[in-house]
């Protein structure tokens, strides 16, 4: 029995606090979907809400993680995979159900989550050198993945004004046999963001 529970003693407080960053991007997947199913928007704010109180999970894990000292390979292996699902699926999840299920949105959303996932691969790898031996990274390479809170807040505005599905803002673009919601792109700058090596932002 002991053996079942091994793991979890080697988790310390901060990664509690990181699978609850876990738990609401799950969530936030699962009320997209619900919404999907049957059109109630009170699911899709719902799926919206669970994007900033992960962020505030995600604040919390680190700055407890800092001032318990209490820095591991396992906690930031653990951060990074928690926000892919809720700051990468989950607002690509999102806006599918809002109405980008174009072939070319598609294939942004595709390319945003790709982006989430090489941005925090390329964090992991890089954040031993970049941060010097201290405990802290004075820097982020591209924009943090937990920026896409904003996109999920858009999203949210769009629904709380009735222009989802077929009235999202700017319309569409057909391409050939293929359709492109001109609301994707935000998805497209925010994935491009992500992954650029040229932008540093100071980490607070």
């Amino acid at each position: 029995m002991n053996k079942h529970f091994s793991m979890i003693r080697e988790f310390h407080l901060a990664d509690f606090f990181t699978l609850g960053n876990a738990a609401c991007g799950t969530l936030g997947v699962f009320f997209a979907m619900r919404y999907m199913s049957g059109l109630e928007i009170a699911d899709f704010y719902w799926a919206a809400v669970m994007a900033p109180f992960a962020f505030a999970f995600d604040v919390f894990d680190g700055r407890i993680a800092r001032a318990r000292q209490q820095h591991s390979a396992l906690g930031r292996e653990l951060d990074s995979l928690a926000d892919v699902i809720s700051f990468g699926v989950a607002p690509a999840a999102l806006g599918f159900a809002a109405g980008l299920q174009g072939a070319l949105d598609v294939l942004v959303l595709v390319y945003f989550v790709c982006c989430g996932v090489s941005r925090l691969a390329r964090y992991n790898v890089t954040a031993e050198s970049i941060s010097a031996g201290s405990a802290k990274v004075p820097y982020f390479e591209g924009t943090p993945i937990p920026t896409s809170v904003v996109l999920t807040a858009v999203l949210a505005s769009c629904a709380w004004r009735g222009a989802i599905g077929d009235t999202l803002p700017f319309g569409a673009w057909a391409l050939g046999p293929c359709v492109l919601h001109p609301l994707a792109l935000l998805f497209a700058l925010s994935g491009t963001l992500m992954i650029s090596k040229t932008l540093r932002i100071p980490k607070l």
